[in-house]
């Protein structure tokens, strides 16, 4: 078995040899084709929008209805 395939089949072999690693993903060709996208956990929320607003209204008016007892 090649080290590139041992390293593969064990993951804690990876952490032995980083550079390695950093080498191998500068010479993969199908990496930078990946899409990707940065989230941030910590940005704000979206505002609120008017439907969501609406709804959330009527779902409190309908909680708040008692329900009669059969």
């Amino acid at each position: 078995m090649s080290t590139v395939q041992e390293a593969v089949s064990n993951p804690f072999a990876l952490m032995m040899d980083p550079d390695a690693i950093f080498a191998a993903l500068a010479r993969s060709e199908r990496l930078p084709r990946l899409h990707s996208r940065i989230c941030r956990p910590l940005d704000k929320a979206p505002a609120a929008r008017a439907d969501v607003v609406e709804s959330a209204a009527f779902d409190e008016a309908v909680d708040a209805v008692d329900e009669p007892e059969f």
